[in-house]
């Protein structure tokens, strides 16, 4: 039986041993690229690549590079607007920051805690600039 994440890392922290929980779980260990990962969000949250891109405010040909596979480690702020295109939480945020490869969100850094807000709040790419702007860090994305 396939398990979420969550049911994972519950069952894991009650574990006596940790063999037994992995040979127990052998089928739920999926290893995601990145493109496959963003892929299966786009089914998931049923939404096209050119809605994503739009609401991302990336360049096309780069976003669809990512999608494909050829960018493998795209920068953090680009993994971040992608997020807020696809209106992930933070916590499916920091599962997509894994799979690219960058640090996951830390709401100790100030800059970091704007963006919490922005995912848990689904503002735009836009509205989360300014936000950032207001307070005065930088921006997600150039200037806005």
């Amino acid at each position: 039986m396939q398990k979420n994440t969550e049911q994972l890392e519950n069952e894991l922290a009650t574990a006596s041993n940790v063999q037994n929980f992995l040979d127990d779980n052998k089928e739920n260990f999926k290893n995601f690229t990145l493109a496959e990962y963003l892929n299966k969000l786009l089914a998931e949250k049923n939404l096209s690549k050119t809605e994503v891109i739009k609401n991302s405010q990336l360049d096309q040909t780069y976003v669809y590079r990512v999608f494909s596979g050829v960018t493998k480690k795209p920068a953090r702020q680009n993994v971040i607007a992608l997020a807020l295109a696809l209106k992930l939480s933070p916590k499916e945020t920091n599962y997509l920051l894994y799979y690219a490869g960058v640090e996951k969100l830390y709401v100790r850094s100030e800059w970091d805690s704007i963006i919490f807000f922005a995912l848990e709040n689904n503002l735009s790419v836009a509205e989360t600039n300014s936000l950032l702007k207001d307070s005065n860090e930088l921006p997600l994305l150039g200037d806005i």
